[in-house]
């Protein structure tokens, strides 16, 4: 079964913030933001109002919850998460429209680090470090997608959803109340508790219990007003290739990740890992040292080379045999506020695997547990004061054709009430020192938290 989807053109968005502000107050409103003109990305995809929202609990149950009678009515027992996210995929028919644009509807919304540790069977003990729910993913039948390679911008929808997005768009964006913090950022543990973890973490690695622990740190604030203002302060300051933005009644998500998880077209699979990193210099001089620094590091290599080693085998999974490869080994990307070393991983998806399978396969992402990955997540669980929420999750799209998109949820800051969360972390491994590891997990989210202050 196929559904009538038309393409209309609009005039090319160079700024997706001022087209989304139109829009971000609707029901169910997400901004995908590749950050463009300064970062990396191709495309901004920007939707709202789904047919239904589907949210997992602090259990792993799926809740869904539909928006109007378009959709069949759920099966009772459909709690699983993944096989409540398949279900909703089945109810949208397939789009009749050829095209390289990335979604012609499908999910879109965020899978939270919890949902990963769950499915691997790693309990917590742990309090949660938010209200948010572990997933929160919507069914979208149409959105706006910003072409910044060939300067187009298209509407794709049905003639009944274009009509309505066109209405939307004619609207005034409403008046927003400015963001301020009412108390200032809080690191939840002091240099001597960290050091103390990372001296439990090296004698993990000694007794041969892992090889390295992606050990973090969350800071918390107090705030008021608009969210949608915070996210543009954290864009102006940061862009970044895999940013996003969802808000839903005192919750919001402000994403601004660096890191690609995974990536599926056309049954090509890639995962950007990003292990190793050092702060931006002062001057031009300093910043060339310090990439030189980075690239000629055995340690960062080697730590970035161990979760290559381990995303090889998530992908094994489920690509074709001998089709694995790594185009790129310790790469060297550059952002505002520090360097990192960046691997690229590549794979052919195998029949009968699905990218939402390929997803439960690899989830979470290597790059933020460490290795082997299930001990880790234990040893993390053990070490860190508060689960993790969004935090180390995914933020991304899966379409109907069986495209997908999704990033790692580092430098992400959430709304929960009142308060604003923001973790920073970094791979431990046997030579690490705690006061360069205590400091990167600071500098990895300076920025964003000076861009709030």
């Amino acid at each position: 079964m196929t559904t009538p989807l038309t393409l209309t053109p609009l005039p090319y968005a160079r700024d997706p913030l001022a087209l989304f502000t139109r829009l971000r107050h609707r029901h169910g409103a997400v901004l995908l933001d590749s950050g463009r003109p300064t970062a990396s990305g191709r495309y901004d995809i920007m939707t709202s109002d789904p047919l239904a929202t589907l949210e997992v609990d602090d259990a792993g149950r799926a809740h869904i919850q539909r928006h109007g009678n378009t959709l069949a009515t759920p099966p009772t027992d459909l709690d699983d998460a993944f096989a409540a996210q398949a279900w909703l995929l089945e109810q949208l028919p397939a789009p009749d429209t050829s095209t390289e644009l990335p979604f012609l509807g499908g999910l879109m919304g965020y899978w939270g680090y919890d949902v990963g540790r769950q499915r691997q069977g790693v309990l917590s003990h742990k309090p949660a470090a938010t209200r948010l729910p572990a997933a929160r993913l919507g069914l979208y039948d149409w959105a706006i997608m910003i072409d910044h390679t060939r300067h187009e911008t298209w509407l794709a929808a049905t003639p009944r959803r274009a009509g309505q997005v066109t209405q939307w768009l004619e609207r005034a964006a409403p008046g927003n109340e400015p963001f301020q913090l009412t108390a200032p950022f809080r690191a939840e543990m002091s240099q001597a508790e960290y050091t103390q973890r990372f001296a439990r973490v090296q004698r993990y690695i000694r007794a041969g219990d892992c090889y390295q622990i992606n050990l973090a740190q969350r800071l918390t604030a107090r705030y008021k007003g608009d969210e949608w203002d915070a996210y543009c302060r954290l864009r102006r300051a940061t862009p970044t290739p895999f940013a996003g933005f969802m808000a839903w009644n005192d919750k919001a998500v402000m994403s601004l990740s660096p890191e690609r998880f995974l990536r599926v077209r056309d049954g090509q699979v890639e995962t950007r890992p990003i292990k190793g990193t050092r702060r931006r210099g002062d001057t031009p001089e300093e910043d060339r040292a310090q990439a030189q620094a980075l690239l000629g590091s055995t340690k960062d290599r080697a730590e970035n080379v161990m979760i290559v080693d381990l995303l090889r085998n998530d992908l094994g999974r489920v690509c074709r045999t001998g089709s694995v490869r790594v185009p790129t080994l310790c790469g060297l990307e550059s952002y505002p506020n520090v360097h990192h070393l960046v691997s690229v991983v590549q794979g052919e998806l195998d029949a009968p695997h699905s990218p939402l399978s390929l997803l439960e396969a690899a989830f979470p992402g290597g790059s933020i547990t460490g290795a082997p990955k299930i001990r880790a997540m234990q040893i993390i669980d053990e070490l860190e004061p508060c689960q993790r929420s969004l935090y180390c999750g995914s933020l991304g799209y899966l379409d109907v054709r069986g495209c997908m998109d999704t990033s790692i949820t580092i430098r992400t800051v959430l709304a929960d009430g009142d308060s604003l969360h923001v973790w920073g972390g970094g791979g431990l491994v046997a030579d690490s020192s705690p006061a360069d590891e205590y400091a990167e997990t600071l500098d990895k989210i300076r920025h964003l938290v000076r861009a709030l202050e």
